[in-house]
This record gives C-alpha cells, sequence and structure tokens, in this order.
C-alpha cells in the first residue's frame, strides 16, 4: 500500500478508524508543525506509535513509573538503553543496516530489554500500549498538515497488537479529562511555577507537599507526575485551585514539546464559572480512584485491549561490548511533611559544577539552571578542577571535553579514582559528535553526553536522566 495525500483539516480519528478495516501491514505518516508522527498497523491492529518529539524522554517516563514495580528496571538500566539506542549516536551505528533503518529505535530499545529478561513480554505489551496511547491522544489534536501511507520495508518483530477502536475510546476520555483545565492549563508539558505572594494567606489555598513545591521549577506537568509517581491529571487538579488564585503560573512548554498541538482551540473555549469549577472538581473527586491509579495499572492487561504475539527473537545492541553500565545518584527528596505556598521560600535542590574553559559557555550554563533553583559552581580553570570539585562535592559534573592544559578525559579519570564521586553522575559537554568519542567517554567513566550547541530544554533532559 503506497498512498498519500495533502490535508488542510485531517481527521484523525476517521483516518485511524478506516485504516483500523486495513488488512494490510500499513506505516501511517502524518506531518504537522514540523512534528512527524508514526503509527504502524498490522491487520487493522496497531503495533506501534510514536512522534519525532524526544522519544526517548517519552520511553524514560513510562520505564521509570515501571521500575516502582520492576527492580530490575534500575536508573542504570534506563540509562544504558537510552546511550545504546537514543538516535544522535545509534544512528550513526546502523547506517548501512537497511532492516534497522525501518523500525523505531525506541522500539527496538523495548525489544532488547525483553530479550535481555529486563522486561517480562507482557510487561513490555503494556508499556507499548501506553506509549501509543500518548502518541495517539496528540495525533488526534492535529488540525492540518501532511500525510503518507507506506507498507514498512521491513516489518518489525511485534510485541502486541492494539485495538484501535478501544485505544481511541481511552485517549478521547483523557483528552476530556484536560479539556475540564482550560483554558489555564492548555498542555501537559507546560511548567508550573509557585510564586510566593504576599496577598495569598494560608486559608485561601490548600496544603502543598514539600516534593511537589521541590520540583516545581522548570520540570513540566508530565515529568513532574512521573517524578512524585502521580497520574497527571490527578496532578493537575491538585494544582488547579493555585493556578486559578495566582500562586501558579504556568509557562509555555519549551521546545521542542511547544511544536505539539495543545488540548484546546483558544477561540473556542468557555468561560470557567465558578458553578462550573464546583461541579468539576466534585467529579474529580468522585473519580479519584480511577486518576489516582499509578504503577499497578501498568501490569493490568485486558485482553480485549492487547492481542498477545510471538516472543522475540533475541536482540543484539549495537556495539553493546563498547558500553558499560553507568551509575547514577538517585537524590529525589520525597519528605512527607507539609507546607503551604504562604510559607514555600526558594530554595537550591541541587549542586551542580561546570567545568569549562570557556566564560561563554560557563555563563549560559549558568543562566539555564540558577534560573530553576539549582546551585551551580563554574570552573574556567581545567587545572584547579579537581581541587574545587572535592571542595565542593557536587550533585553532578558538567565537565567540557576540550580544554587547553588538561581534557576532559583525563579529567573524569582523576575524579573517578576518588572514591566519593564513584556515583556522581559526570556529563560531557562538547561539540564532538563522532561514536569514538562517545565510546571513549564512557571507558573513563563519563555518565553521558551533552552535544553543543544545546537548549535549556536539553540541558534539563540530563538533569532529569540523572539527579531525579
Amino acid at each position: 500500500m503506497n498512498n498519500s495525500g495533502a490535508f488542510t483539516k485531517l481527521r484523525p480519528l476517521s483516518l485511524l478508524r478506516q485504516l483500523s478495516n486495513c488488512s494490510d501491514s500499513t506505516c501511517l505518516q502524518a506531518l504537522s508543525n514540523s512534528v512527524t508522527w508514526s503509527i504502524y498497523l498490522e491487520q487493522g491492529r496497531i503495533t506501534y506509535a510514536t512522534h519525532s518529539v524526544e522519544p526517548f524522554d517519552r520511553l524514560e517516563r513510562y520505564l521509570r513509573r515501571l521500575s516502582q514495580q520492576i527492580p530490575l528496571l534500575t536508573s542504570e538500566v534506563r540509562i544504558q538503553v537510552r546511550l545504546m539506542f537514543e538516535p544522535d549516536a545509534y544512528a550513526q551505528l546502523i547506517a548501512d543496516d537497511s532492516n534497522s533503518r525501518s523500525h523505531p529505535p525506541e522500539y527496538q530499545a523495548i525489544s532488547w530489554l525483553v530479550s535481555q529478561q529486563y522486561l517480562h513480554f507482557t510487561q513490555a505489551a503494556v508499556l507499548i500500549k501506553e506509549l501509543v496511547q500518548e502518541v495517539i491522544e496528540s495525533f488526534l489534536l492535529i488540525k492540518e498538515g501532511t500525510y503518507e501511507l507506506t507498507e514498512p520495508l521491513n516489518r518489525m518483530a511485534m510485541i502486541c497488537r492494539l485495538d484501535v477502536e478501544k485505544i481511541l475510546e481511552r485517549c478521547q476520555v483523557k483528552l476530556q479529562k484536560w479539556q475540564a483545565f482550560v483554558p489555564q492549563i492548555s498542555s501537559p508539558y507546560q511548567r508550573p511555577y509557585l510564586l510566593i505572594n504576599s496577598k495569598i494567606q494560608e486559608k485561601d489555598l490548600p496544603k502543598l507537599q514539600p516534593a511537589l513545591t521541590t520540583w516545581m521549577q522548570g520540570f513540566s506537568l508530565c515529568h513532574l507526575a512521573v517524578i512524585l509517581n502521580q497520574d497527571e491529571i490527578q496532578l493537575a487538579h491538585i494544582l488547579y485551585p493555585y493556578i486559578l488564585n495566582g500562586a501558579i503560573i504556568l509557562h509555555e512548554a519549551d521546545p521542542p514539546y511547544d511544536k505539539l498541538p495543545k488540548v484546546f482551540e483558544e477561540r473556542c473555549l468557555p468561560r470557567v464559572t465558578p458553578t462550573l469549577l464546583s461541579k468539576f472538581i466534585k467529579g474529580l473527586v468522585d473519580t479519584n480512584k480511577e486518576l489516582s491509579t499509578t504503577v499497578n495499572s501498568y501490569l493490568d492487561i485486558s485482553e480485549e485491549n492487547i492481542a498477545p504475539v510471538q516472543p522475540l527473537p533475541q536482540i543484539s545492541p549495537p556495539c553493546q561490548e563498547n558500553f558499560q553500565e553507568p551509575t547514577i545518584s538517585n537524590s529525589i527528596n520525597l519528605a512527607s511533611q507539609i507546607v503551604t505556598a504562604a510559607t514555600v521560600t526558594a530554595q537550591k535542590v541541587h549542586k551542580i559544577v561546570s567545568v569549562d574553559d570557556s566564560p561563554t559557555i560557563l555563563k549560559e550554563i549558568s543562566r539555564f539552571l540558577e534560573n530553576e533553583s539549582f546551585s551551580v559552581v563554574t570552573i574556567n580553570d581545567p587545572l584547579k578542577a579537581a581541587l574545587s570539585i572535592i571542595r565542593h562535592k557536587p550533585d553532578l559534573i558538567l565537565l567540557d571535553l576540550n580544554m587547553l592544559g588538561i581534557d576532559g578525559y583525563e579529567l573524569c579519570r582523576i575524579i573517578r579514582n576518588n572514591s566519593i564521586f564513584q556515583k556522581t553522575p559526570i556529563i560531557f559537554v562538547t561539540g564532538n559528535k563522532g561514536i569514538v568519542d562517545k565510546v571513549k567517554a564512557k571507558l573513563v567513566g563519563a555518565s553521558g553526553y551533552l552535544t553543543k550547541p544545546f537548549t535549556r530544554a536539553e540541558l534539563l533532559k540530563i538533569v532529569f536522566m540523572h539527579l531525579t
């Protein structure tokens, strides 16, 4: 099957329903606002779906939820999977492998987790169902763009087949729940900030846990939900009264998440009245059991929604012998005491040391991170960096690779030789993109790689991976 067309008014719901009646193997690719959605179908059922906005960040969020119930999915394993399969390194390793090119790399990562027995086949099926639902939710919001239907060059080794109608039903219910928060909340990727306002009294607002106020400094709603192991809708419900009262402001989504469609059109918004708000909050309370579903639901498979397939063959990771399991420092603090919006004060969550002989890069890193309540120590003399790092004892180290006097590889080796920093994340910040450089970085003990030039969102992504 090979079809293509352009549209100005896309009806994603109708399109998916039509494809569910097709017996061919089909890949639907839609392009809108620089974002590409890819939906894979086999005999009218969805085998996988992804979009081009941070697919491995999406995978990390769901793997982290599963890790609450699956001890084998440690932070080290999750970071290793990302280093092995995320496209900036992975694409170079498979440039001549046409078979692998037809498979989404994060799907390959899931398949590898199954083949290495980090995930049971059934758990992987539920993971894929959750990933597919998030992608389809955003796909249903597309209003215009272009699409193409193609037959995949090579069929994927299937983990499961999902009923299209059941997926659409779940997605529509979720989108209806998000609609209840408009216009204040228009995207799960918006970033809440708690304001300290003298006019806001303790009696005016419900109480917040310090874990929430600690991380409400630049992370999006969907990332906060993962950090707190909470349902996104439930978290939005908790924050909504604060937003209405002006205690919390929502910043727009960072690039590239700002390219994804919002959950409403501004010109069509109803006015939120106190009566409507009261009814909505009552409805949320009545359905609190459903909204507060945690990772246990990820392990509950409904036969009507997922059709099992044959077990996967063994999958070898690209250049597996060149990768070692990195170490990570897990430092999320879920304190049990209660604070109020009126008593919350700004606090530095983590200390980060940045070593670079470029004042411009140091200034940019400080600007990106200090606004998010991180304490940043900058060091522009690499020869003095080791002693300074020992003195400050940071939670994370950002290390330039190419510096005068001593390169990042040698400095990383020196730092790792100190027992204090055996588990401290060390991230190389460099313009080098070669796979050889990345393999060498792993050999000297680096935990990750941040390529220049980088955005604030990319820097925060590293922080999310290694410090939460």
